[in-house]
């Protein structure tokens, strides 16, 4: 495939560059109702999801870039129809957004689940999401209690969000082409997310648990020597052997209620 104008992927960036159309229309399809919001593209590369957001004439379009090279190719291609920041999308101001923002891009494998951990807890708010992720990531953020994928990760993103699996995309509608599947996901804001308060609790106890995810929950407590970790259990309902990876999201957020004194 050749690359025209635009440099070549830097591995050092994990860049795939997305090149088939029909995904990018499929992406934009997603957005719905949202079309009419402002717009913040992550990495917007050759600019091939970017030329379809244009065509949505929003408010405001703006793109995050971390490669100066793709940045200033990306601000000369379409001048005046967006603004082009160059930026790494890992340390961007994610809480000046509001619910008028749509975020969305074709995230490099390598930042996607620090972005989106940071992202939605940092800023819940925003209108909707759309990203290209890895499909292991994807099916992490989106999994079910009681499922292989489930964990750390998607207990924390649905905390704040609620996450669907949009579609999975090959590796042939990328150039470089990566040696694993990709997949789209979409979210919205949950009504009541987790408040700012307690989340450092409920990553604590995240990454205690699933840690020892085989291990029984009364063992990984008692281990813990957390205080009135029996009741702590019963409370939520929970048996002494439920294992971590089959506790819903919300029993999480009971338990860490449970025990934020001494997690915090």
């Amino acid at each position: 495939m050749t690359q025209g104008p635009w440099p070549m992927a830097k591995k050092s960036l994990g860049q795939n560059f997305l090149c088939q159309p029909k995904i990018c229309s499929r992406i934009v399809q997603l957005l719905g109702s949202k079309q009419s919001e402002q717009i913040l593209e992550i990495g917007p590369g050759h600019g091939a999801l970017t030329k379809h957001l244009v065509s949505l004439a929003p408010r405001a379009l703006v793109l995050v870039e971390k490669d100066a090279t793709l940045a200033r190719e990306c601000q000369k291609t379409y001048g005046s129809m967006c603004q082009c920041v160059l930026a790494d999308a890992l340390q961007f101001a994610w809480e000046r957004l509001d619910e008028t923002w749509v975020v969305l891009g074709n995230l490099p494998y390598n930042i996607a689940s620090p972005l989106l951990f940071d992202l939605t807890s940092r800023q819940p708010h925003i209108a909707q999401g759309v990203f290209m992720v890895q499909k292991e990531v994807a099916q992490r953020i989106c999994a079910s209690p009681g499922s292989k994928a489930y964990g750390a990760l998607g207990i924390w993103v649905q905390s704040f969000v609620a996450p669907t699996l949009a579609f999975v995309v090959p590796p042939s509608c990328f150039w470089p082409k990566p040696k694993v599947d990709s997949a789209v996901i979409s979210y919205i804001p949950r009504v009541n997310p987790w408040p700012a308060s307690l989340q450092k609790p409920l990553w604590k106890l995240l990454q205690l648990c699933f840690q020892k995810r085989r291990k029984q929950m009364g063992g990984i407590l008692r281990a813990a020597k957390l205080p009135n970790w029996e009741a702590g259990l019963a409370s939520v309902g929970l048996d002494l052997n439920v294992r971590p990876e089959e506790i819903s999201v919300p029993s999480w957020h009971a338990l860490t209620l449970y025990f934020a004194s001494s997690l915090s």
